[in-house]
């Protein structure tokens, strides 16, 4: 008798799903827990696996549809199955493999024997594998010189022949739909323009304290925690420490009604190639360094292996993101609807400022505080930015709690 491959159970905030990409056909011999389909929601992309090893025997769904939770996407025939050599290695192995991880390592044709595994007892992830497969495909997509000097390969192919004029009539074009992910995204970000009187407040901080402690500690630190010490540890705390003096900022607006949050959830913008989500820190006042770098580190992971879960994206009280890791001197974040302010983080370059009255070359950051001014006055901004720039400038504060 036939199995079917349901739609999972979608989340109350989630109406339908978009079929990405079936990674089997009808006729294909799958095994247990196998993903056989990906779905694409709003927020994260959800693996459909297989319950039972067998035979795909029909795809009622094709790619692109729109579907709902508990809907037949397919009919799998159950049968006993000798594995392929592949996943056999993927059985043998001391650790079990996930199905995702199984997948990958099947598609691939790799040897989990072969890719060193940072899980849990050395357990492998699907970042190893896929950190693996990328540094595979960069040595093979290589181009050496007689001098050892890499050229990447171009996207585009070039031409045989010598050049000619009619150059000029390579104009590749590429129309693609937007990612579920990017379009609501794009969504949220109009709607927060139009339904907030945003305006953003601008200034300084001197990191010369800050990057001074953390070079000191940094070897210790991670030696003891088992993870690096970055700058985001610290925005986080002084970002707390702001939200605590001044409480509206960690507010949000319900129709005619505000709500004071209680507590901290901060989210921390990511920048994807399906488009930008952001993971929340529960409870990050709750955290110290360590555990926040840590929770950083997970997302990453997470974001990378396509593993993040609704859980992971909902809420949050207030939002930092960083454009100084793309470079960005200077800009002016967007709101992240319901919540009523945003700070952004810029590079850090040297600069020429003036202290005691000498002219000297300091690290200096710039900072932005986007807020909505239905609900956050001029002064409270600015006085807030101020306290996060004055706990950067003086990282004791933040250790010593004072």
């Amino acid at each position: 008798m036939s199995i079917e491959i349901l739609v999972p159970h979608l989340p109350e905030s989630v109406s339908d799903a978009t079929l990405i990409t079936w990674h089997k056909q009808p006729g294909d011999t799958v095994l247990k827990n196998e993903n056989l389909v990906d779905l694409e929601t709003d927020k994260v992309v959800l693996e459909v696996t297989a319950p039972e090893s067998g035979i795909l025997v029909t795809i009622l769904k094709q790619d692109g549809a729109i579907v709902v939770g508990g809907e037949v996407l397919a009919l799998l025939e159950p049968q006993e199955i000798t594995e392929t050599p592949a996943s056999a290695e993927a059985e043998e192995a001391d650790i079990p493999l996930s199905p995702s991880v199984r997948r990958l390592i099947i598609e691939n044709g790799l040897d989990p024997s072969l890719i060193k595994g940072s899980g849990k007892e050395g357990r492998l992830t699907k970042v190893d594998v896929l950190d693996y497969l990328h540094k595979k495909n960069l040595q093979e997509a290589q181009l050496i010189t007689p001098n050892h000097q890499e050229i990447p390969v171009a996207r585009i192919p070039l031409p045989t022949q010598p050049e000619t004029r009619v150059m000029s009539n390579l104009r590749p074009e590429q129309r693609v739909p937007m990612t579920r992910l990017r379009a609501k995204v794009a969504e949220r970000l109009l709607q927060a323009q139009q339904n907030a009187a945003m305006l953003t407040t601008f200034n300084e901080v001197n990191m010369q304290n800050v990057i001074d402690l953390r070079n000191q500690y940094k070897q210790r630190f991670e030696q003891k925690h088992q993870v690096k010490l970055g700058f985001m540890s610290f925005f986080v705390k002084a970002s707390i420490e702001a939200l605590k003096r001044f409480p509206a900022i960690n507010a949000s607006i319900d129709e005619n009604d505000i709500i004071y949050h209680g507590y901290y959830d901060i989210g921390i913008a990511v920048s994807t190639d399906r488009g930008l989500i952001v993971p929340v820190l529960r409870d990050a006042d709750q955290l110290d360094f360590a555990g926040i770098e840590q929770s950083i580190v997970d997302f990453g992971a997470k974001t990378k292996a396509g593993t993040l879960t609704y859980d992971d994206l909902k809420g949050g009280t207030f939002t930092i993101t960083n454009g100084g890791i793309f470079g960005s001197m200077l800009s002016t974040p967007i709101l992240n609807p319901p919540q009523c302010a945003i700070l952004g983080m810029h590079a850090i370059k040297e600069r020429a400022v003036v202290e005691n009255g000498q002219i000297v070359i300091r690290p200096i950051m710039y900072l932005a505080l986007s807020y909505d001014h239905r609900l956050v006055d001029g002064r409270e901004a600015v006085q807030f930015l101020v306290t996060i720039k004055e706990c950067l400038e003086a990282p004791a504060h933040l250790l010593l709690n004072i």
